[in-house]
């Protein structure tokens, strides 16, 4: 495991500093900042409140992991980041864009040219290629089939896949499946790369395979956020952000985080 401060981390000082700036845009270095981000759901008469005042900031070409136990607000937390969902209250930027304040066409707009997501669930077609599965995104957004070819053989190549581009996903293995999704997150060049729960149907191996993989995107400067309940799994990550009961509970590198886990 690598020491995380070889690698730029937003310090605490600074990241208050951006979230008390209410209304404020923030400069370009942070690529997201949520300020007294709020959800609540109403539960057949029964309000609960996932979310209950989240201040977040996030620097571009960080690699984050976000983590908490079941009913933390972690996956709320994971479908505003996603422009999923719109909070009850409070400010949500995502690169430059007041996001917390667009319709619904405005966010899937957002949503699909600044976040590439990664499932535990591949979702990949069964009967077209890695090619085909990882162009799939271009094919909607109306881009050129030639140069359709050349980002989705790109993509694969950052993940190491140029030798099984026209492999259908059951001839590939699961961390091979998990890459080819991956890939396709990528081919639009998203500002965020998020991922939930990525490792959830990967064995333990497999699972360091797509760690790593992971690592080699953010050393190439993706930003990457993950959504994850495994403790091991956060520890990869360079800063872990841990949710309890709606709210912010820890903050920390990677480094301190692991201590804390006796990890």
């Amino acid at each position: 495991m690598r020491n995380t401060d070889e690698y730029p981390i937003s310090t605490t000082a600074e990241r208050e500093a951006v979230v008390a700036t209410a209304g404020a845009a923030p400069e370009q270095d942070w690529v997201i900042v949520t300020r007294g981000l709020k959800r609540e759901y109403d539960m057949g008469g029964e309000i609960v409140r996932a979310l209950r005042g989240v201040d977040l900031a996030i620097r571009r070409n960080e690699y984050v992991a976000i983590m908490g136990p079941s009913g933390s607000g972690k996956s709320t937390l994971m479908n505003l980041i996603g422009c999923l969902d719109t909070p009850n209250d409070g400010e949500y930027w995502l690169n430059g864009q007041l996001v917390s304040a667009m319709s619904d066409d405005q966010l899937a707009r957002v949503r699909n040219k600044e976040i590439g997501f990664v499932f535990q669930t591949f979702n990949l077609l069964p009967r077209a290629t890695a090619l085909h599965n990882v162009e799939l995104p271009l094919v909607y957004a109306g881009v050129p089939s030639d140069e359709r070819r050349q980002r989705a053989m790109e993509a694969l190549e950052r993940v190491q896949l140029g030798q099984r581009v026209g492999h259908k996903p059951n001839e590939l293995s699961g961390g091979q499946r998990q890459r080819v999704a991956i890939a396709r997150a990528l081919v639009n060049r998203p500002s965020i790369l998020l991922a939930d729960e990525p490792t959830g149907n990967l064995d333990s191996t497999t699972s360091e395979e797509i760690m790593r993989v992971f690592a080699e995107l953010a050393d190439q400067g993706q930003t990457v956020i993950m959504v994850t309940h495994e403790a091991d799994i956060a520890a990869h990550a360079r800063r872990v952000i841990v949710l309890r009961d709606g709210v912010i509970a820890s903050d920390d590198k990677r480094s301190a985080f692991a201590q804390k886990a006796g990890l």
